[in-house]
């Protein structure tokens, strides 16, 4: 494949990432990854060091469009981010003494693991609102006008002490892998504190940023990031994640999590069996 051509796709793959990734709040990390991977032949560090810039570029794009709609809460987001921050630190130390087969496979089953919670509340449009006593301590909640409803929603968080937990296992995962693990921060917000699912894709878009930044020095210092491969995936990211806010706005919260499950369930099986040594598709 000639050079242009490369670059030309990547940049309509990244793009299309960082579209889905604003709109469900994965942050384009988690496509990018196997398909830089997968399709075009990177190497797997190579890839990682691309996705982590590209979840900036997301972050960046995305954010203040969330801020303008009131999606985004930043007091629940700078709240969770001393867990994220933290794990991705410990991750991205990890990441030399880790084989890429175990990489590859730790991502498959978190994947796969969040399938099924998904599955569980496929449908629910407005959770209930919590009665944690940290999440009232500091003023975990919110409200927002939602368009598609016709009427201001409003929520606050719960369980707050397993969506802590869940997202030092997130920011774990983005150090070791070079993601966002905006998977795993939607999943946190929306399963374990009972968040809607605007905010829970919002505010993980206006963290995994914060998150990514926090191990890309690491990256950058053990000459993982190509220039050939991360200009044009920061560029077609940042393009798609503002054309993805656009969109966001104008869907249910159930229509959200129905998008989110078919991309983790591919994404889940195509890891897990490239773990096994299975070359897929």
């Amino acid at each position: 494949m000639e050079q242009w051509v490369f670059l030309a796709a990547i940049l309509a793959t990244s793009m299309g990432a960082g579209a889905i990734g604003a709109i469900l709040g994965l942050g384009g990390g988690i496509v990018l990854v196997p398909i830089l991977s997968m399709f075009y032949g990177v190497n797997l560090r190579d890839a990682m060091g691309a996705s982590i810039i590209s979840v900036i570029a997301t972050s960046s794009g995305a954010a203040a469009a969330y801020l303008r709609s009131g999606f985004s809460n930043i007091r629940i987001g700078l709240f969770l981010a001393m867990a994220t921050v933290s794990g991705a630190i410990v991750g991205a130390g990890l990441v030399g003494v880790v084989p890429e087969a175990v990489l590859e496979l730790t991502l498959g089953l978190a994947l796969a693991y969040s399938t099924l919670v998904t599955l569980r509340q496929l449908n629910v449009e407005i959770p209930e609102p919590g009665h944690d006593r940290l999440a009232m301590s500091f003023e975990l909640e919110g409200a927002y006008y939602d368009a598609t409803l016709d009427r201001e929603v409003k929520y606050r968080a719960t369980r707050v002490r397993r969506g802590l937990g869940a997202m030092f296992g997130a920011g774990l995962l983005s150090g070791l892998l070079g993601i966002g693990s905006g998977a795993f921060k939607v999943l946190a917000m929306d399963y374990f504190m009972r968040l809607p699912m605007k905010v829970s894709t919002a505010t993980s878009n206006f963290m995994i940023g914060i998150t990514a930044a926090a191990s890309a020095g690491i990256y950058f210092h053990r000459g993982d990031l190509r220039p050939l491969i991360v200009s044009p995936v920061a560029l077609g990211v940042l393009i798609g994640a503002y054309l993805g806010t656009r969109l966001t706005t104008r869907l249910r919260n159930a229509t959200l999590r129905k998008l989110f499950l078919p991309v983790i369930l591919y994404l889940a099986v195509s890891m897990i069996l490239r773990g096994l040594g299975v070359r897929w598709p």
